[in-house]
């Protein structure tokens, strides 16, 4: 059998194996037989010492020819068997858009997460900026820098989570407030609002967490006045508790604050004729404000003769409770689908 024939026998053959190649490893089994390193065309090259020089450039040219040709009937085999792999898993996939969906169920916002989005889209109305911080904190930013000195009995190791002696969980959100001043260097205007988590050593019960929620805002500007602060706590008793809401404030002490006042907002139940949420007062307590301590605004870079500030701060927990009438604070925390599955479509205010 001359060397064309042998060629031409293996070209047929070829053929054949490609297109009886069921699949991709199929397919690459006959590419090995006839076009691997020990392939049968690769093997018709050996020939080629054999033949007198001016038929070699011919004979290489066929072997190229067949090897060309191999190749290209087994790149369309394979895009045929892509192709029919394709078709098949479409047709074994095939959705039925006339069957009814799958229902969906639809989760709900926690209460906290609700009570504290609402306070944050309040203030960022007014042009507030919303600013997080550390909850491991340094000893100076939790207290000092607010004029909470060495000997003040909220820097108890009863009453605060310290990890060593400078180093502690922050008690309240307030030093992003004086890192926030100590960044500013001294320049106004600083509006702010901090909420975030704080720790207490305090024992868990209905109304008592070892963890809590808090938001603390700030404003610190030129000619800043006490009827500031009241024009705006009384904007947030509303947008939490209804147009209607009344707020009053009644003299207190806070060291980073000058004056300082508790605010009280009027009962939303019982439109403060007195009720078991008031306690029969008529007035619900909320949140602690005052106006910045000048020490405060001195040990933060700021001029306390050009500079005067307001400060508040408020538990989510507290006001999410009353505004839901949920009795436990333990609650909020245990993550039980029951308890948070009735917050689905609370949109009232609190009022019905």
């Amino acid at each position: 059998m001359t060397q064309t024939e042998t060629m031409s026998e293996i070209k047929q053959q070829a053929l054949v194996d490609i297109n009886e190649a069921q699949n991709e490893k199929e397919l690459q089994d006959v590419k090995v037989k006839y076009l691997g390193k020990k392939g049968s065309v690769t093997g018709l090259m050996k020939h080629m010492k054999d033949l007198p020089n001016e038929e070699k450039p011919a004979y290489g040219q066929q072997v190229n020819e067949v090897r060309q040709t191999i190749e290209g009937e087994i790149d369309s085999r394979r895009e045929l068997l892509a192709n029919e792999q394709l078709e098949q898993q479409l047709k074994e996939e095939q959705i039925d858009v006339t069957l009814p969906s799958r229902k969906i169920a639809n989760g709900a916002k926690h209460p906290l997460t609700r009570t504290i989005e609402e306070i944050e889209d309040l203030f960022l109305g007014l042009g507030y900026e919303i600013v997080d911080g550390f909850e491991v904190e340094q000893d100076y930013y939790n207290f000092e820098a607010l004029n909470l000195p060495k000997s003040h009995p909220a820097r108890d190791m009863q009453d605060s989570f310290y990890i060593t002696d400078e180093i502690l969980m922050r008690t309240h959100t307030s030093p992003v407030q004086a890192r926030t001043m100590e960044k500013r260097n001294g320049q106004g205007p600083v509006k702010i609002l901090c909420p975030g988590k704080v720790y207490r050593r305090d024992s868990d019960d209905a109304t008592h967490s070892h963890q809590f929620t808090q938001i603390e805002g700030l404003v610190v500007d030129e000619n800043i006045k006490m009827s500031d602060l009241k024009g705006t706590l009384e904007l947030l008793a509303k947008q939490l508790f209804g147009e209607d809401r009344e707020i009053r404030l009644r003299p207190s002490y806070f060291p980073f604050t000058e004056p300082s006042v508790e605010v009280d907002v009027s009962c939303f139940k019982c439109k403060g004729e007195g009720c078991n949420v008031c306690k029969h007062t008529g007035w619900i307590e909320i949140l602690g404000a005052g106006m910045v301590h000048p020490n405060v605004l001195e040990m933060a870079g700021f001029d306390s003769t050009k500079y005067s500030g307001f400060a508040f701060g408020m538990g989510p927990d507290r006001i999410a409770m009353l505004k839901y009438g949920i009795e436990d604070i333990r609650h909020f925390y245990t993550n039980d689908v029951r308890f948070l599955s009735q917050f689905k479509a609370v949109e009232d205010r609190g009022e019905k």
